[in-house]
């Protein structure tokens, strides 16, 4: 995130989230956004969805899945022919406006309105409100990522933050809400194949000399593969042996089956976990680990705020923290690695991330910041941390506009698949369930698979609401339960992907982002049959 979360939820005019619905995947920043509304921010919900916020929204664009780009470049299209793009910063902290306003050009109200199955009309008052705010923030989740164009997407996010100068100040910026409490912390600390911590590229020299003379080791230049390219190389048997920690891919990667049969193919699968999870099933060694609570550490959360975790209960025996676990592994395969405590790792981070050489766990630990914790860049121990980036100038100078064209999604919908599936989240279960799933009174509210489906699409097969279903994709075909309204249009269904009894995921496609081979979760062509 270039922005806090307060200032989103108190300083800006407009809210533009898109792809996300923070109320069931993000709640406490869902209440605050609500908040924020009620307080007379506006907002402009884009999601294929009616979710809890649409009803609060100024504007719901309900675009079709999949054209998040088109859309975005409709906007700028109305913005750019109205003159509301901001031309003093566009002129002094941009670089390519003309390539921009060149591919959006042929991007017309017309013609989106078409792509996106969206009002013309709707998408002219979207890009004047957002232009004309003083302050706009953009939202985005998992619904502009998760698809094979979501780098194009989120690209294109940046493109009209840029367009409309809303960079560098309270209220504004682009947001991702991260999808799990670390994974901000996780790829800052390099668990990336062509980053080491920091994001510091792998493919320069001095970066890999000064991480070879502090670990000494070498540091191999050949990026390793994303995790989601793992499971093809396992199925090829180009990878014989993997360790998975806090991952349930047997539950969360798309298409279960390819992936049942690449764990199976390895000679030597490992997973570190709380629980027996579907895939620690599938495991050769379980290694018990130990939660949040029953360790020490920090935590990076969506918007860069490095917070310390202490331990709370006493563990139970037989279980390792992870970082003994791992240290313990390096020891018996050669590496003489020290057991660190979490606070000399902290140390460690501080002397090798720039980002973070102003903190440690004693800084964090005092009074002052005790709750609060300092947001990256924090240079030095006594920098304040960086609530806002890009102020004054982006990190690489200029901001550098990145034209991307729309592109269909990978699988579209035909005469044996014609409807298109969604996944996500809902509010009373998390992930693979492997924590909700054991909690008393969560499954009490949901817990079964379901798919939502339009009403004209279930009486076209026969199906009323709370009807058994079949459901079937190329890959594969599940039992559920249908949830007739008109939450979606009509071709569109939605689904959880929580559930073991109906797992959404056996039927979603394994087609890549070309860039960050993110998976196409958002869109999948399915077909719907009462059972």
């Amino acid at each position: 995130m270039t922005n806090t979360i307060e200032d989103i939820t108190t300083a800006a005019d407009v809210i533009m989230l898109i792809g996300s619905n923070p109320e069931e995947a993000h709640p406490v920043m869902g209440m605050q956004m609500r908040q924020a509304v009620e307080h007379g921010t506006k907002l402009i919900v884009i999601d294929p969805r009616d979710i809890g916020l649409s009803a609060q929204a100024d504007i719901h664009l309900k675009l079709k899945p999949g054209t998040n780009v088109a859309f975005a470049n409709g906007m700028m299209h109305v913005i750019i022919e109205r003159g509301l793009m901001d031309r003093d910063f566009i002129a002094t902290r941009t670089e390519g406006y003309d390539d921009l306003a060149k591919l959006v050009a042929d991007y017309t109200p017309e013609r989106v309105a078409k792509i996106c199955n969206i009002d013309e009309r709707d998408l002219v008052a979207a890009a004047e409100l957002y232009a004309r705010a003083g302050a706009a923030a953009i939202v985005y989740c998992l619904g502009v990522a998760e698809h094979s164009t979501g780098t194009d997407g989120v690209k294109s996010l940046s493109n009209l933050a840029m367009l409309t100068g809303n960079y560098g100040k309270p209220g504004c910026g682009v947001n991702p809400l991260r999808g799990q409490n670390n994974v901000q912390g996780a790829c800052d600390m390099g668990a990336q194949p062509n980053t080491l911590p920091g994001y510091q590229k792998l493919s320069d020299p001095a970066v890999r000399a000064k991480f070879s003379e502090a670990w000494m080791a070498p540091i191999s230049e050949h990026e390793g593969l994303k995790s989601t390219e793992v499971m093809n190389a396992a199925a090829k048997g180009e990878v014989k042996g993997l360790f998975i920690f806090g991952e349930d891919p047997m539950r969360t990667d798309p298409d279960i089956g390819h992936v049942a049969h690449a764990l199976s193919t390895l000679d030597f699968l490992v997973v570190d976990e709380l629980f027996l999870t579907e895939t620690a099933k599938m495991a050769d060694v379980v290694l018990p680990g130990r939660a949040y609570a029953e360790k020490e550490g920090v935590f990076t959360n969506t918007e860069r705020r490095v917070q310390r975790v202490r331990k709370a209960v006493e563990a139970n025996p037989g279980t390792r923290d992870d970082i003994w676990i791992f240290t313990e592994i390096m020891r018996r395969m050669g590496y003489d690695q020290p057991h660190l405590t979490s606070a000399q790792v902290m140390d460690e981070i501080a002397s090798l991330t720039p980002s973070y050489a102003g903190m440690s766990h004693a800084r964090l630990d005092t009074e002052e910041l005790r709750g609060r914790g300092l947001q990256w860049p924090c240079p030095a121990p006594d920098h304040p941390g960086t609530p806002i980036l890009h102020v004054g100038k982006f990190s690489r100078g200029t901001g550098l506009f990145a034209p991307a064209a729309y592109r269909p999604s990978a699988e579209l919908p035909d005469g044996e698949f014609p409807l298109v599936m969604m996944t996500g989240r809902v509010l009373a279960q998390y992930n693979a369930c492997a924590m909700t799933g054991r909690t008393e009174g969560c499954n009490e509210i949901v817990g079964e698979s379901f798919i939502e489906m339009n009403v004209a699409d279930a009486a076209a097969r026969g199906i009323a609401d709370g009807d058994a279903v079949l459901v079937t994709s190329r890959r594969g075909q599940i039992r559920s339960r249908a949830h007739v309204s008109q939450k979606t249009n009509a071709g569109e269904t939605w689904m959880p992907f929580h559930f073991q009894d109906g797992n959404a995921n056996v039927l979603t496609s394994d087609a890549l982002d070309p860039t960050c081979k993110v998976p196409e979760y958002k869109v999948c062509a399915i077909e719907v049959a009462k059972a």
